[in-house]
């Protein structure tokens, strides 16, 4: 049965000014930082903020820009099935600010560059350069018509709109403020958009308390429906939620994911001095915890709310990923403009990672394939000028790519699987150029090959495994006992059983936890790279 969240609530007028509003602020500092000032005139205006930016407002936006519309949405519904384990994301995060402050960003800013992937060209060669390139672009491509898509299903789901018209939009008031606009056009919508997104789930989760009757009662019911098992310090590489898992393996994700990725790395560099990066670092590793304790938060308020009669079970939504929006149209009906600041929360993700993405692909496509074709260097004018056309270009792509994703929903978990399987690599090749000196340009190349192809040969078959219904998580327990028409407790143990009975268990080695896939790619780049070296 497919759910049909407009029965619970019709979006008012208000509703549409708040998220319309969003983007038509978004829109203005766009075009005030196109049209005004600097104008962007220039590559080093462009990419990187003229490098004068402040340690503030380059650590909200690293931290907004890599919190996208999946995350939030995810982690509400992740709580509410398996606990409050993902909060040991937190550890992931602190993980990701050592590297960043100790191992990777004192390299990049000691040789001062604009593209991290310099940084391959000078340690190895111009195919492991090039390589790297490759493997970022394409998980970015996939990457974002999943943002504009996840986002754009929020409000066609509230309000009726065609989702594929609410995509366009969305992407076309990114694409044309992220090309006006530049470096600092990113950076200030997402300090705007940061606002939106911690006043959005503040006030959800204060009008969810008053619902359930206060924090307390709100507590006790996560105890009782055993939510509340934070610490797991099993070392088997199976548990889903460990300390180990989020330490060794999120941590791996996140560096790779924020610090040796052009879009993260880049608003770091933009610093003038590393006394401010490592500054910045800590303040993005504190928003980016902040909002993934209030997700965590909200998860258990949605638990709360629906701890007798399961959504899902009682056929209101098809699937937990829209438990969150669910809940949100339900209160909404009660709270005026409630709907309406959730959605801009939403596409305020959504948006603040786009812009980060094609600003950071830009710069990228433009140094390592466009500047190729030029046989002298091109005026301050015409580079900028360029970069905007790689911007426009670029986003059309992607915006086009959004109505294959409505056709092949696969295309969800392929550029999941596309980033996992790309960031390892990535990880691994940086690693092995600045901790091993004997390491060479084959060892660069080939380790990066070897890597993908080790984590294609792990994830592959886990995510068949996965979707044949062969490897499952454990669910905490649920119910329906509060629900019309059904009397029974939904556990772990009957959701199986429901599901009928496995035969055929998969090799241990494709029940690895998710988190370690990133680690894994890169420990085996680094594997490969030294012996071919």
């Amino acid at each position: 049965m497919t759910p049909n969240l407009n029965s619970t609530v019709t979006l008012n007028w208000y509703d549409y000014t708040i998220f319309v509003g969003t983007l038509v602020f978004s829109t203005m500092i766009g075009i005030y930082y196109g049209c005004f000032g600097t104008k962007q005139a220039t590559t080093k205006e462009y990419l990187l903020g003229g490098k004068t930016m402040k340690i503030v407002p380059i650590a909200i936006s690293v931290a907004v820009s890599h919190i996208s519309g999946n995350l939030l949405l995810g982690t509400v519904s992740d709580v509410y099935k398996y606990g409050t384990g993902i909060w040991l994301l937190n550890i992931s995060f602190v993980v990701m600010g050592f590297l960043a402050n100790f191992v990777y960003l004192p390299v990049f800013f000691k040789l001062r560059l604009m593209n991290i992937y310099d940084y391959l060209k000078e340690r190895f060669d111009t195919k492991t350069r090039i390589l790297a390139v490759v493997y970022y672009m394409i998980a970015e491509i996939l990457v974002f018509p999943v943002y504009v898509y996840t986002s754009s299903l929020t409000l066609a789901t509230a309000s009726g709109f065609n989702v594929n018209l609410i995509a366009f939009i969305l992407s076309a008031v990114c694409v044309f403020y992220t090309s006006v606009g530049g470096f600092r056009t990113v950076i200030w919508t997402d300090f705007f958009q940061f606002g939106i997104i911690m006043a959005s789930f503040i006030t959800v989760y204060v009008v969810a308390l008053g619902i359930c009757g206060g924090f307390l009662p709100v507590w006790n019911t996560a105890i009782a429906g055993e939510r509340l098992q934070v610490f797991n310090f099993d070392v088997d590489p199976i548990v889903r939620d460990s300390f180990w898992a989020n330490c060794i393996g999120g941590g791996a994700f996140f560096a790779a994911y924020v610090v040796v990725r052009q879009s993260g790395a880049q608003k770091f560099l933009t610093l003038a001095k590393f006394t401010d990066i490592k500054w910045s670092i800590i303040h993005t590793v504190i928003n980016m915890s902040v909002v993934h304790t209030l997700c965590v938060f909200v998860g258990l308020a949605v638990y709360a709310k629906y701890k007798e009669c399961d959504p899902l079970a009682s056929h209101m939504i098809s699937k937990y990923d829209q438990i969150f929006p669910y809940f949100v149209t339900e209160i909404g009906a009660s709270v005026p403009g409630i709907s309406g600041l959730f959605i801009a929360a939403i596409w305020s993700a959504a948006l603040s990672s786009m812009s980060s993405n094609l600003n950071a692909v830009s710069g990228v496509i433009y140094k390592d394939v466009v500047y190729l074709f030029f046989k002298k260097q091109p005026s301050d004018n015409s580079s900028s000028a360029i970069l905007k056309v790689i911007v426009l270009v670029v986003g059309t792509l992607c915006t086009c790519l959004v109505f294959i994703v409505e056709l092949l929903g696969d295309i969800l978990s392929l550029a999941a699987l596309a980033v996992s399987l790309t960031q390892g690599p990535i990880l691994g090749v940086f690693t092995l150029g600045i901790f091993f000196p004997k390491a060479n340009p084959k060892g660069g190349f080939y380790g990066m090959l070897g890597g993908l192809m080790a984590a294609l040969c792990l994830t592959l078959p886990t995510k068949y495994y996965e979707l044949s219904g062969l490897i499952k998580y454990p669910m905490k327990p649920l119910s329906i006992d509060g629900c019309a028409g059904f009397n029974q407790t939904l556990t772990a143990a009957n959701f199986t059983s429901l599901n009928g009975t496995v035969s055929f268990q998969p090799p241990s080695v494709f029940k690895i936890s998710f988190y370690y896939y990133t680690f894994f790619g890169a420990t085996m780049t680094i594997v490969f790279g030294l012996i071919i070296s």
